[in-house]
């Protein structure tokens, strides 16, 4: 569960945990009054609150769920390394499949969608499967860009934005199918290329702003505007 997005929208928050805690029956499963909360969602969590309308006692517990068996043994002391973020290379590499599920069935219709419109032509229609072919593969490496190598690169990507730095993964990517030379055939389609990777793969690098440690939901709204 991303807990960190949730309760930076508020889909994690004191209601929510109240709402449970009496929706569950958690008073008569238990006999105690503590409950343990995860440490990221300690910005939509108020604690006094919860302990006021349920009877239970929030604990914020270690970062990672991995850690929890570690917590407990210690009497529910957090390590100074349980309250540690991370978010390596291999931490992000985790969380873009779930992203890269998510869009694949928008990619397949956008797809479909743009090789039946490559037939058109001043004559009429007729499918053009050269045309066609290129322009879903450069929609995929759009969205390979924006679901893969941002957030992969996010740390050496420029700019400070996601919007920023999906749109230079996009530009990483125009910039491999432009050498290759499937980015048209002519000026025109070059160009339009040119403006269309950067801003899919900039929209579909936002979408990762609830999966990392470093954005919130004001400095989402902000960058969206």
């Amino acid at each position: 569960i991303n807990i960190w997005c949730a309760a930076g929208k508020g889909t994690f928050g004191t209601s929510e945990l109240v709402n449970r805690i009496e929706v569950s029956g958690l008073k008569q499963v238990v006999d105690h009054r503590k409950l343990i909360v995860p440490q990221l969602g300690a910005v939509g969590v108020s604690a006094h609150q919860v302990r006021k309308f349920s009877g239970f006692s929030v604990i914020y517990g270690p970062v990672r769920a991995s850690d929890l068996p570690l917590f407990l043994e210690a009497d529910m002391n957090a390590a100074p390394e349980m309250r540690r973020v991370r978010f390596s290379f291999c931490d992000r590499l985790k969380i873009i499949p779930v992203e890269m599920v998510l869009g694949t069935r928008y990619l397949l219709v956008i797809s479909a969608v743009f090789f039946l419109l490559s037939g058109l032509n001043r004559s009429g229609y007729s499918l053009n499967w050269e045309v066609g072919l290129v322009s879903v593969l450069n929609l995929v490496m759009a969205y390979l860009a924006g679901t893969l190598i941002g957030p992969a690169l996010l740390p050496w990507l420029p700019g400070r934005s996601f919007s920023i730095k999906g749109a230079a993964a996009g530009l990483l990517a125009f910039l491999v199918l432009f050498l290759g030379k499937l980015a048209g055939g002519h000026f025109l389609q070059v160009m339009a290329w040119l403006l269309l990777i950067p801003a899919l793969s900039s929209f579909l690098t936002m979408n990762f702003t609830g999966a990392s440690t470093y954005t919130s939901l004001s400095g989402v709204k902000k960058e969206m505007r």
